[in-house]
This record gives C-alpha cells, structure tokens and sequence, in this order.
C-alpha cells in the first residue's frame, strides 16, 4: 500500500507526476462506463421506450453527459487539484465543506452498492453452479471478499490501478465479455421484431434522457481525482469523453436489449442477473463481474480523497477506513430505500457543477475569498430548481434544467462582481 504524497486531495499534481495518457483514462473511462448498474439502468428504459427509443435516449443523453463530464475533468488537469480541493476556487475555502459532506456520504452509500451487486450476482452464479445449499451462493461470503478486494485495489492509488490492471486485462476482461454477450443477443433474440416494437408509454422520452444524463453526472464529483493526473487538457477531455460514451452507450444497450428479449418477470429485482447468468454457462456475466471492481475502487478511493480535503489523516488510512465502513454497510443495512436517499444527495452536484464549469470556462476568476457568497446563492437556486423540476414537471426531467440555471444565475451574479 503507498501513501505517497502526490496523491493528497490538498495540494496540486507536480508536472512530472501527470503520467496519464489518452489511452489510460479511455480505460478508466471505458471501464467505469460499465457495469451491473449500467446494465440495470437499461433495463429501468426498456419497458417504456422499447428498443429503438431506448437506444436513441441512451445515444443523446450519453452525448450530452459525457460532453460535460469531460470538461469537468480538464478542470482537474489544468488545476492538478482533486475534484473537492477544486471547488476551493469557486466556493472559497468554507463553502467546499457542505460538498465534501455531501460527497462523502454519496460515495460510501455507492460503494456499498457495488458491493452489494457483486455480491448478489456472485451468489446467484454460485447457485447454479452448485445448487442453492452450497457454502458458496453466501451472501456474507462474498461481501467480505469484494469488500476486501474493493478495497486493497484503492490503497494501490490510481496510477497502479489505472496502469497496472485496467491497461493490462481489466479493459481486455470487459471487451470479450460483452462482445460475447453481444454476440449472444444477435444469434438468440429476434432484434427486427424488438425494434419495431413500441414500449409501453410508461416512461416519456425525456424523463429517460434525465436518468441516463445522470448516470454521467454521477461521476461528476470524482473525475477530477483521476484527470488531476492526465498529460494535457486535450487527452483528458478525449480519454474521458470518448471511453465513458463507448462503454456506457454500450452496456447500458445490452440491458435494454436482454431485458426485453428474455427477461419475463420484470418484478423481480435481479431478472436481469437471472437472464445473464443463463448466457453460455454465465462466463460472461462472471468476467463483468471480475471487472466490477473498478467500480467500487473509485467510489472508495475518492470518497477517501474527499475526507483528506478536510482531515489530516493520511489517504491510505482512509481508504482501509472506508472500504471497511462500505463493506459493514453492505453487509448489515437495509439498502432498499437507502438507494433513494442517495439519488437526493447527489441531486446537488449537477447545479453545482454548472456553477464550477461557469467560473471556470466563462468568468475565468478564482474566488479571493473563504466564502463566495454569489456562487453559493447560484448553486442554492440550481437546487431548488433541481427539486420544483422533480416534483412539478417530472416528465421534462430535472437535471440538465438545474444545472443550465445554476450556470446562468452564477454568471450573471458573476458579471455583477
């Protein structure tokens, strides 16, 4: 494990330590794209959309998502400053707490999750390889396994991790995975009759371009952690935009197509899992799995980055302290309407990085002060916006609504500075 001081949250990436090329963060990028969740999220779409509107919400809203989560991460190359510490020069040094707080609780709330969903698709592949009475399908098991694993990798840092396992297999692991899979889809499922079949209505177009917008925006509080460490602002925006959009647009498909193709209980929360795992002896679903990892390293790694915004403890410390809360939360808590508590925290950082993108791209000031009282106010506007939107107009969608606001209330407060 190193706690090497290029990796603290506080100060900026020295020059010579910005190793990080085009082809590392596209792995990462790629890498974080995808997942179980992603899949999950596809199959949320299918029901109301079908194929055809399923596929071009997840094109547009990828498009729009990863275009602005891109250039978050030139922020942290230009900067050399991890996501939070980057917030310093828009809210001043006091007003980054209540985002650091915020962040925090999202990322081990998310953490957790990924835990959780390995843990469940672990079980159940041991299920059918063995049988239900096998010490093997224990959820308990395998909580303590990816927990500990989760979070051995984010004590390795980001440039082994991103340099060592993405570079070398991670990447390779998830390319033949869902190749297979895809492959699969093509020979076993009758694509032309799915794609002129409409879905339900249940869902407006809009509202799924919302939520596949916020899958991007997810990862809008950590990406700076990685890009920090990028060559040039070029290969930062390109290796993120590029490897995200690919991976996720991807993935995300994949759930979509195999929700509606074979999936016939849609009430049971792991039918998709049960779907995948029956594809060629669930060799691919269990490569997705060995990958997931990624996921759950960067929810702990910058969960950790984010605490040593704010304390003086080490970032190694950290990491084994929260790896170890994520994996007792997912071993011992309710998760069910959790999930929704972490949806609302995170609604926060879409208008507040509409507020960042603007200070930094359009006023080109960074704040003198401990606390910016301005962007603030923009940011608080963004919020409420974010919540009217949810609550009045559902079917429009919140999130790009609030961060456009928050953007344009911080600019004209700005001008007035």
């Amino acid at each position: 494990m190193k706690d090497n001081s290029i990796y603290s949250p506080q100060t900026s990436i020295p020059e010579k330590s910005r190793v990080l090329g085009w082809s590392d963060l596209f792995s990462l990028w790629f890498s974080l794209g995808m997942g179980l969740m992603v899949l999950q999220a596809g199959a949320i779409l299918a029901p109301g959309l079908g194929l055809a509107g399923s596929l071009a919400a997840i094109v547009l809203g990828s498009a729009v998502g990863v275009a602005l989560l891109a250039l978050v991460g030139v922020i942290g190359g230009q900067t050399g400053l991890s996501s939070m510490a980057s917030l310093r020069l828009t809210l001043g040094k006091r007003g980054v707490a209540l985002p650091v707080l915020f962040n925090l609780i999202q990322l081990i709330g998310w953490g957790a999750f990924e835990i959780v969903v390995m843990r469940d698709a672990a079980s159940l592949l041991a299920q059918r390889a063995w049988g239900s009475g096998t010490p093997w399908a224990n959820p308990t098991l395998w909580t303590f396994i990816f927990g500990a694993v989760a979070t051995l990798l984010a004590a390795s840092g980001p440039l082994a991790f991103i340099r060592v396992v993405l570079r070398r297999w991670g990447i390779w692991l998830l390319m033949a995975s869902c190749a297979w899979l895809t492959v699969y889809l093509f020979q076993h499922a009758d694509l032309a009759t799915l794609w002129h079949k409409a879905g339900d209505g249940s869902m407006p177009f809009a509202l799924a371009c919302d939520i596949v917008v916020s899958m991007a925006f997810s990862w809008l509080p950590l990406v700076s952690d990685y890009t920090r460490f990028g060559k040039s602002a070029r290969q930062n925006f390109w290796g993120t935009a590029c490897g995200y959009f690919l991976g996720s647009c991807w993935m995300m498909s994949l759930g979509v197509a195999y929700t509606l193709a074979f999936v016939t209980n849609s009430t049971d929360a792991n039918a998709l899992l049960l779907a995948l795992s029956g594809v060629a002896l669930g060799i691919p679903l269990l490569l997705i799995l060995v990958d997931e990892h990624e996921n759950a390293f960067a929810d702990i790694h910058s969960a950790a980055v984010s605490a040593g915004t704010s304390l003086p403890i080490g970032i190694g410390k950290l990491t084994l302290g929260i790896g170890l809360l994520c994996t007792l939360i997912a071993w011992s808590v309710p998760l069910t309407q959790y999930e929704n508590f972490l949806l609302l925290i995170g609604s926060v950082f879409a208008p507040l990085f509409g507020v960042v993108l603007t200070h930094h791209f359009i006023l080109r000031r960074h704040t003198q002060h401990d606390l910016n009282m301005r962007s603030l106010a923009a940011w608080v506007i963004g919020i409420a916006v974010y919540h009217l939107m949810a609550n009045f107009l559902p079917n429009v969608g919140a999130t790009l609504p609030s961060l456009f606001i928050a953007a344009l209330v911080c600019w004209g407060l700005g001008r007035k500075a």
